[in-house]
């Protein structure tokens, strides 16, 4: 692996975690009251629960699109958002964060791997690359975040 690609995948790992200029998935999640999991201020769009969800769903659907050939695309947008406000248990939002940790933990293998081609088209794909899956979801992840960061403010469960 030569030098430039040892550091474009370095620097794509610490894109995909976050916390260089905002707060990472960690930080929004930590310490998140079990009671305001499914709560929505006036004129929010989704709950914690909901963005959680949202975002270890679509990084789960990245993943898949980027190593499985025989992927098949998720219908937008019933697919990518949990259908309530709230998780069953304290148990189901744990499990949606250590699953969330996880595909991040995945995305930064398949970036470790040098036998991955950032820059080749996927098979599979209309001209993407994962290159672009990798970005997609590092952008994906940190707007969400941002979002679920401005719902804790506005609940009054941020201390950052």
């Amino acid at each position: 692996m030569s030098l430039e690609d040892r550091i474009i995948r370095k620097a794509l790992v610490e894109f995909l975690r976050g916390g260089s200029a905002h707060s990472d998935i960690d930080d929004a999640v930590k310490n998140f009251p079990p009671a305001l999991y499914g709560k929505k201020p006036e004129h929010a769009p989704h709950t914690a629960w909901q963005l959680l969800e949202h975002i270890r769903i679509t990084l789960d659907d990245l993943l898949d699109f980027c190593a499985n050939p025989e992927y098949r695309e998720r219908k937008w947008p019933d697919t990518y958002w949990p259908n309530n406000d709230a998780p069953e248990s304290d148990e189901s939002w744990d499990k949606a964060v250590k699953g969330l940790k996880s595909s991040l933990k995945k995305m930064e293998k398949l970036l470790d791997d040098p036998n991955v081609d950032l820059y080749a088209k996927i098979p599979w794909g209309k001209d993407q690359t994962i290159l672009r899956e990798v970005l997609l979801a590092g952008d994906h992840t940190s707007y969400h975040v941002g979002q679920l960061v401005v719902l804790r403010r506005e609940l009054g469960a941020w201390k950052g």
